[in-house]
């Protein structure tokens, strides 16, 4: 289910704000009722939306993983210019906007969908999807330090944990890891290792659930295949809380 006036926006009608004067002023019906209040929420692949008793006509959901390299943003407006994670789909004719965010210095998998509900769903925290990460940091952290991402760190919004941690190998004054989170705060990864004194050289997300990043070439983009869809929907409206693919 989606904010209506999200639903509006993104079939072209106009911007949000727009969209909540059509609300306001009783020219939207769903399924043939009036709706007068903002923050009603609606299914636009199941109820009938008009405005001015006009069908609205809904974009066909799209699905597309993305290879995202360093110095890209993950916002559709960026006023400095920096390129965008949309930039990497220019043949896509939906408005569609990133499935959570990667900061601008991290790279790899990112999705992107015009599917609020599934959006939702993979991103908000009381759901379980994990995400995981490849992670080169500054330095060799200890066990005991490793133990301490698991059992979590105290940020500025509260006590954060990585759900599973991994070391993967060394390579000179460094070392790679592999974290599993099922949350997503901001530069989440980055403040949770600075915590503990190693700075974060490269940061690389190989997977959302079971959707993952394989061999697609950095800065290029695909449509997901059928069956990867239903494999991502069913673990996002599932209630249960199963493993990583990165740890079957």
């Amino acid at each position: 289910m989606e904010r209506l006036n999200k639903v509006l926006a993104h079939a072209g009608i106009g911007s949000r704000r727009y969209c909540d004067e059509l609300i306001t002023k009783g020219r939207v019906t769903v399924d043939g009722e009036r709706v007068r209040e903002l923050g009603v929420r609606v299914d636009p692949q199941r109820q009938q939306i008009c405005v001015d008793e006009v069908p609205v006509r809904m974009e066909k959901p799209v699905y597309w993983i993305a290879n995202k390299p360093r110095g890209y943003v993950c916002t559709n407006y960026d006023p400095a210019g920096r390129p965008r994670a949309v930039d990497l789909v220019p043949q896509v004719e939906q408005r569609v906007y990133t499935v959570g965010r990667l900061d601008e210095n991290s790279e790899g998998l990112l999705l992107l969908t015009n599917d609020g509900e599934l959006a939702y769903r993979l991103m908000h925290p009381r759901f379980g999807v994990e995400k995981t990460y490849l992670v080169q940091v500054a330095g060799n952290p200890s066990p005991a330090e490793l133990q301490k991402l698991r059992q979590g760190v105290y940020l500025a919004e509260g006590k954060v944990r990585a759900k599973h941690v991994k070391r993967l190998k060394r390579q000179g004054d460094s070392c790679w890891l592999q974290i599993v989170l099922s949350e997503g705060k901001n530069r989440e990864i980055r403040r949770m290792l600075a915590r503990l004194g190693h700075k974060v050289m490269a940061l690389r997300r190989i997977a959302i659930g079971p959707l993952q990043l394989k061999r697609l070439p950095i800065g290029q983009a695909r449509r997901l295949m059928r069956r990867e869809i239903e494999l991502l929907r069913g673990w996002a409206f599932s209630s249960a809380v199963r493993p990583s693919s990165s740890q079957r």
